[in-house]
């Protein structure tokens, strides 16, 4: 079933599985105010339709040993849609890259980059990200802490 037009408790329903994506079918029909099973196949239809993309956990990056988070502003020689499509592929096979953004501006790409520390940084970026084909500058910025990190889009309720 793909919907196209959102209703109150669909948006109820997407409203609190991104909040909290862990809870059980039982407390989101509550919150959505239904009963479990049409909430179930409401939620399996949002599946399908492509309204939610997955589920995953959010880990903390000092608890994992990511003390550095850097936006790294990149800007390349060709904006050619192959070379576009090269850049991103390339990016994909770097683990410390966690977001990349294609921009319409001065930069071409806004890469959210955690590392261990500063000096891991400063190796992925001479090594991998300043010496890649196509790539002509790089920005960094070090960010110093979150002020907010909400995960997904507004969702009137």
């Amino acid at each position: 079933m793909h919907r196209v037009k959102l209703d109150k408790i669909d948006r109820k329903i997407l409203f609190h599985l991104q909040q909290d994506g862990r809870m059980t079918n039982v407390e989101l029909a509550q919150k959505a105010g239904i009963s479990a099973p049409p909430c179930l196949r409401r939620v399996r239809a949002l599946e399908e339709a492509g309204f939610v993309k997955g589920y995953h956990a959010v880990l903390d990056p000092h608890a994992m040993g990511f003390g550095v988070t850097v936006f790294a502003n990149v800007k390349l020689l060709s904006q050619a849609e192959n070379d576009l499509k090269q850049f991103e592929v390339m990016i994909n096979s770097w683990p410390m890259v966690r977001e990349c953004h294609m921009l319409a501006g001065e930069t071409d790409f806004l890469l959210k980059i955690v590392a261990k520390d500063w000096d891991d940084y400063q190796n992925f970026l001479t090594t991998k990200l300043t010496s890649a084909p196509n790539v002509t500058s790089v920005k960094s910025s070090l960010a110093i802490r979150p002020a907010k990190e909400e995960p997904g889009v507004p969702i009137d309720i």
